[in-house]
């Protein structure tokens, strides 16, 4: 019994895979008719199955090659740093009275962001002022009687040695009075240190203490942190091989840096290198820079990642092509050259630079040749082809050259035409005898004018093979400019 479930399985599984061979390779070789049929160009510019005319134009976009001055960049990815940071910590002990800015605000230099209880330093200052009054008084009287002292001397009514003791007395009064000038200015100091400023002009963040804590000097945490992000500083980093470029480029003046949104293409701001750091880094074989933006709009924060570009030189007067035309072979880099009789010629180029939009050509091409951009998949040399402008294209799109398609689109008509040509195969096959296509339809087979693929048949959705009947109640239409025949039912 499982034998001979086991030869009915095989005896299927040979069917199916006859079936499916003979739908792929069965006889649908085009009639005659058909072959010459297939010589005319479909839409779009393909050719049929049946057969190709190599004499034929291939539609083409070109463009002429033109010059321009191209700069050059050398990319990065750099972290944006505040150009100053400052912890603001109270300089005298006491109580905090008072917090005198909102966090995030933008505050000024020397503004009061913080007032510390100012009593015991104002009674501090207060003693000092007394004390150099009090000695100014003492000096007063001393120099008074040095003067009584030094003119009874000459007169020999005192003797000398007081003279000489009176005038080391004003001298000491007269220091005395120095130094309480000083601590005058020491505690006036103190006083001044109760009103808390900010040493910078920046942003401010989270403050670290509330009002009515006991502050200290000593304490780490400080009051607030402020960042000066107008200007900001950007660090990054670039190889090693880009270094003498780099100091070239800065021997001649200021050394321009933009600063790109997360997509590489939006400016968010553009400023200058100010320095290159004085060695390289040996574990990574870099070298760092450090670029200085305005930020006017604050783009750019502390902390953010942002991608750099250096511009390091500018080519001159050099003959650009869109990147697309630049095409690679075995030999090199080559470009399609349209000639004036609307032939092309390959041409090897060399490539100076490029990049997704535009290549810069060193040698190979000249200004104003055209260069073909799109449909190259059906070029050789010497290939007649229609040419489009790529300006034109980009206004009309209707003058670009057709998109091929090799029959119906899948998701677009195909289901059916394959569920209902199946069957009609099976009674093409035994009538085996041509006959002529549905009303409406159009040449036999379907379009193939795609450059980058060869003429092909799809099932279900064109001519069936070998001259068979078509599906009952499908016309081939033609479709949109690109040329795609579509199936309605």
């Amino acid at each position: 019994m499982m034998r001979t479930i086991r030869r009915i399985a095989i005896v299927a599984c040979l069917a199916l895979i006859g079936g499916v061979t003979y739908w792929y390779l069965g006889p649908g070789q085009p009639s005659q008719q058909q072959a010459k049929q297939g010589q005319q160009k479909g839409p779009g510019g393909g050719f049929r199955r049946g057969g190709g005319n190599p004499n034929d134009t291939v539609p083409v976009l070109a463009i002429a090659a033109r010059l321009a001055d191209v700069p050059v960049y050398l990319d990065g990815v750099g972290t944006a740093k505040a150009l100053n940071t400052v912890l603001v910590r109270p300089q005298v002990d006491g109580k905090l009275m008072k917090i005198d800015f909102k966090e995030g605000q933008e505050v000024t230099l020397g503004s009061v962001i913080a007032k510390i209880d100012p009593t015991t330093y104002q009674a501090q200052y207060d003693i000092a002022v007394a004390k150099k009054a009090q000695d100014e008084a003492q000096l007063a009287n001393a120099k008074l009687d040095l003067e009584r002292y030094t003119r009874l001397a000459a007169t020999n009514a005192v003797q000398k040695q007081q003279v000489d003791t009176q005038k080391a007395m004003v001298d000491q009064l007269t220091a005395q009075t120095q130094s309480d000038q000083a601590s005058i200015n020491f505690a006036k100091a103190s006083l001044d240190y109760t009103d808390v400023v900010a040493p910078i002009s920046g942003l401010t963040g989270i403050r670290q203490v509330d009002e009515g804590n006991i502050v200290h000097a000593s304490d780490a945490t400080g009051i607030v942190t402020i960042t000066q992000i107008k200007p900001i500083a950007v660090l990054f980093n670039l190889p090693q091989q880009n270094l003498p470029d780099l100091n070239k480029s800065m021997a001649k003046g200021e050394l321009p840096v933009q600063a790109l949104a997360a997509d590489g293409i939006a400016v968010l701001d553009r400023g200058k290198v100010t320095v290159i750091n004085n060695q390289v880094d040996p574990t990574t074989g870099t070298v760092q820079l450090k670029g200085e933006f305005p930020n006017p709009d604050v783009q750019l924060w502390p902390g953010q990642f942002v991608n750099v570009r250096v511009l390091i030189n500018t080519l001159r007067q050099s003959v650009v092509v869109p990147t697309a035309a630049v095409q690679r072979g075995p030999d090199g880099t080559f470009v399609y050259i349209v000639k004036d009789d609307n032939t092309v010629t390959v041409r090897p180029i060399t490539v100076q630079q490029q990049d997704d939009l535009q290549a810069v050509i060193a040698t190979g091409l000249m200004a104003q040749e055209r260069v073909v951009t799109t449909g190259f998949g059906r070029l050789a040399e010497g290939t007649k082809v229609e040419v489009t402008s790529a300006e034109d294209a980009a206004a009309d799109p209707s003058q670009r050259p057709a998109r091929p398609s090799g029959g119906v689109p899948k998701g677009k008509g195909q289901g059916q035409g394959q569920g209902q040509g199946k069957g009609q195969r099976q009674q093409g096959a035994a009538a085996d005898a041509p006959s002529a296509p549905a009303a409406g339809a159009g040449p036999s087979g379907p379009t193939a004018t795609d450059p980058s693929q060869p003429p092909q048949q799809r099932r279900g959705g064109g001519a069936p093979k070998g001259g068979q009947q078509p599906a009952q109640g499908i016309q081939g239409t033609q479709g949109a400019p690109g040329g795609t025949p579509s199936v309605t039912q």
